[in-house]
C-alpha cells in the first residue's frame, strides 16, 4: 500500500512563536471585529514595544487606535478600513504616535486568518518604521526641486551673460576670451554649491576660488578679513560673478595688472533695518593710475544693475587715484553667519 507524500515536516506552534518574538518587524495580532471598541489586540512582539515604547501588557485587549493621533492621515485609515471590511489584505502608510507622544511614519501589511469554514477570526498585521526612509525621500525631492530651480536660473544667467557680452565686446577674440571666463566662473561657483549639504557657500571661498592664483609665494598681492559667512546659491552666483569682473579688471588694467599692486578685501556682518547685511569693500592699491571708464562694460552692469536689482545689494564705486574701491552692502535674509 503506497502511502501519499504528507511534504515537509510543519514547525510546530513554539518554533514559530521563537521566530515571531526574534523578527526584526512589529507582529500585532489582533480580534477580527473591526468596529469599536475593536478590533482588540491579543498578541504583540517585542519588536512593536521597542518601536511604540509601549510594553505586550499595556496593550493587550486595547485596540490599535491607541497609535492614532491628529496627523494621522483619515483617507489612509479609511481605505483601510474599506479593504478590511472586504476581507482583503491592505499594505500602507500612516503617520502613528509612540507611547511618548512621539511620531513616526508605519508601513503595514494586513491580513486575515481564517478558520476553516472560511470566516475571519483573526488579523495579523505586520509593521515597519519607515520614517529615516521618508526622511530621506523627503530630502531627495527637496534637492531634485532645487536643482531644477537652480538649472532654471543657470540657464536664464549664462544667456544674460551671453547677451551681454556681446554688447560689451569690441570684437570676437575679446566676446570669446570674456564670455569663457565667466562661464569658468559661474561653474566654479556651482562647484562650490553643490559640494555643500546645504547648498551654501562661504564668502571666502567664493574669494579664494578667483584670486588665489593671484597670489604671490612669499608676498601678499591679496589680503582678506573677516568672519565665516555662508551665503545661499541665489547669493553666492550673482556675488561670484561681481567676484569675477572685479578680478578680471584688476588683472587687466587694476591693481593686479601692476607687480607692486595690491588688493584688500575686508568684510563684516552688521544688522541692517531689516536684518544682517554683509559689508565687504574691495580696495586696490599701488596700482597703474585709475581712468574713469568711457563706457558701462559688463562689470559696471553686473555691479550696478544685478546686485542691486537681483539681490537689493547696495553698490558704491570710487575711482580714487590709489585704485579701486568698491563697497557694498547684501542684505542677509534667512542665511547662516
Amino acid at each position: 500500500m503506497e502511502h501519499e507524500d504528507a511534504g515537509p515536516p510543519r514547525p510546530d506552534l513554539e518554533v514559530l512563536l521563537a521566530a515571531i518574538e526574534a523578527s526584526g518587524e512589529a507582529i500585532l495580532i489582533t480580534s477580527a471585529e473591526l468596529d469599536e471598541p475593536g478590533p482588540r489586540i491579543e498578541y504583540a512582539n517585542p519588536a512593536f514595544s521597542r518601536m511604540t515604547g509601549y510594553r505586550a501588557s499595556e496593550v493587550l485587549g486595547r485596540t490599535p487606535r491607541i497609535l492614532q493621533g491628529p496627523r494621522t492621515d483619515r483617507a489612509v485609515l479609511n481605505r483601510m478600513h474599506g479593504a478590511l471590511a472586504a476581507g482583503e489584505p491592505f499594505q500602507g502608510e500612516a503617520l502613528n504616535y509612540r507611547k511618548d507622544g512621539s511620531t513616526y511614519m508605519v508601513e503595514w501589511l494586513i491580513t486575515p486568518v481564517r478558520d476553516a469554514e472560511g470566516r475571519i477570526v483573526r488579523w495579523v498585521s505586520a509593521q515597519r518604521d519607515i520614517t529615516e526612509r521618508h526622511a530621506a525621500e523627503d530630502r531627495q525631492n527637496l534637492l531634485v526641486r532645487e536643482l531644477h530651480h537652480r538649472v532654471k536660473n543657470t540657464l536664464a544667467t549664462v544667456q544674460a551673460v551671453l547677451n551681454a557680452s556681446l554688447r560689451s565686446s569690441l570684437g570676437l577674440a575679446e566676446f570669446r576670451q570674456a564670455f569663457t571666463g565667466r562661464i569658468a566662473s559661474l561653474a566654479k561657483t556651482h562647484a562650490l554649491i553643490t559640494e555643500d549639504r546645504t547648498q551654501a557657500v562661504a564668502f571666502q571661498d567664493l574669494l579664494t576660488a578667483e584670486l588665489k592664483a593671484y597670489d604671490e609665494a612669499g608676498r601678499r598681492r591679496v589680503t582678506m578679513r573677516g568672519p565665516h559667512v555662508l551665503l545661499p546659491s541665489e547669493l553666492a552666483v550673482p556675488v561670484g560673478m561681481a567676484l569675477h569682473e572685479l578680478a578680471m579688471n584688476a588683472v587687466l588694467h587694476g591693481a593686479l595688472a601692476d607687480p607692486d599692486g595690491c588688493l584688500e578685501l575686508d568684510w563684516s556682518v552688521e544688522e541692517g533695518p531689516s536684518g544682517p547685511m554683509l559689508h565687504w569693500t574691495w580696495n586696490e592699491h599701488d596700482g597703474p593710475p585709475v581712468a574713469l571708464p568711457t563706457r558701462e562694460g559688463f562689470g559696471s552692469q553686473l555691479l550696478n544693475r544685478v546686485l542691486t536689482q537681483q539681490i537689493g545689494a547696495k553698490v558704491d564705486i570710487a575711482f580714487d587715484p590709489d585704485g579701486l574701491r568698491v563697497d557694498v552692502a547684501i542684505p542677509l535674509s534667512g542665511t547662516t553667519s
